[in-house]
């Protein structure tokens, strides 16, 4: 079969399209005939080898994963005998960050809890672009968050993969959203339902006088000081992407603003969780939430999907047709 594959860190040039050999499902395992893949800032980080500190779990010196890629959508070919959740034939979706990546490839071997039934309403295409971006939304938005109806919530980086799911699920959980993205992208936070959206471009939203109850930051450089200025007295701020110098006061800083004050500052790790998936996937179906597609690659142009993603300007996902 053919496969992406790597072997060193670097740019984009260093993925390479190879024959490999097709994988075989074992006990617990699903072979899932992968028909569209998408990708994620975990891949660039996975690509990349940066920060440093992921090569203690991505590999020190050369990549531990050969084969890139965590989200797929495709079709079951086989299935291994204890998988009960699935049979061959079955259209499925997932996240396999957790479980070895490998989804840059005509075929992957994979463990059925890494799998959930795709909705029905959604193409290969748009379903590869869900699990990771939506999932971290939801875990961001619900797990640190702690999203209540009625609050009012501001996404930042609202137009790029997590963004775009962010402000849909906060919708879905009754929240009051302010998206902040470029102007070029106002008009798609409309299309997904966020109640308010704000260039930055043209205005800053610390200097407004409008206070959120939650605040996501999913992409920026602002100082955390910022964030928290826009706090409501019990707000929360959810640092989940941005620049490495907003990650690392959210990591040293926010545990002192949530000992000392009553707002809240905490950062997120994403976690492939099959639950979080399947809640998603009954958005999707429900119509409460819809991926945002900006461009499609076939697996021979995977460099100039990645050189196109690096450059921060996508408006939702990047696909990878096999």
């Amino acid at each position: 079969m053919k496969a992406i594959v790597y072997t060193k860190y670097g740019p984009p040039d260093v993925l390479e399209v190879k024959e490999v050999e097709k994988p075989v499902p074992d006990g617990s395992q699903v072979l899932v005939k992968v028909e569209a893949a998408s990708v994620n800032y975990g891949n660039l980080v996975l690509l990349k080898g940066e920060p440093f500190a992921a090569r203690f779990a991505f590999g020190l010196r050369r990549p531990k994963y050969p084969v890139p890629g965590g989200d797929i959508a495709g079709r079951v070919e086989a299935v291994g005998k204890e998988v009960t959740q699935f049979a061959p034939g079955d259209e499925v979706f997932g996240d396999l960050s957790g479980s070895g990546w490998g989804g840059f490839a005509e075929y992957a071997c994979v463990p059925e809890t890494a799998l959930v039934k795709k909705p029905s309403n959604l193409s290969f295409e748009e379903a590869a672009a869900v699990p990771m971006a939506a999932v971290t939304a939801l875990q961001g938005l619900r797990n640190k968050g702690g999203i209540k109806e009625g609050q009012s919530v501001l996404i930042y980086g609202a137009s790029g993969g997590v963004g775009t799911f962010a402000v849909q699920i906060a919708r879905a959980f009754g929240a009051e959203v302010t998206g902040v993205c470029s102007t070029r992208n106002i008009d798609t936070l409309r299309s997904i339902g966020a109640d308010h959206a704000i260039d930055y471009k043209k205005e800053n939203f610390t200097e407004r006088q409008e206070q959120y109850d939650l605040i996501a930051g999913v992409n920026g450089h602002q100082p955390i000081s910022a964030y928290e200025r826009a706090l409501r007295p019990n707000g929360t701020f959810v640092h989940i992407g941005g620049s490495g110098a907003q990650m690392a006061q959210a990591m040293m800083l926010g545990p002192w603003i949530s000992l000392t004050k009553k707002k809240k500052v905490g950062s997120l790790l994403q976690r492939a969780n099959q639950d979080d998936l399947l809640l998603i996937k009954d958005l999707i179906e429900a119509g409460k939430v819809k991926p945002v597609l900006d461009r499609q690659f076939g697996l021979e142009e995977v460099r100039e999907a990645f050189t196109y993603f690096a450059e921060g300007h996508a408006r939702g996902k990047i696909v990878i047709t096999m």
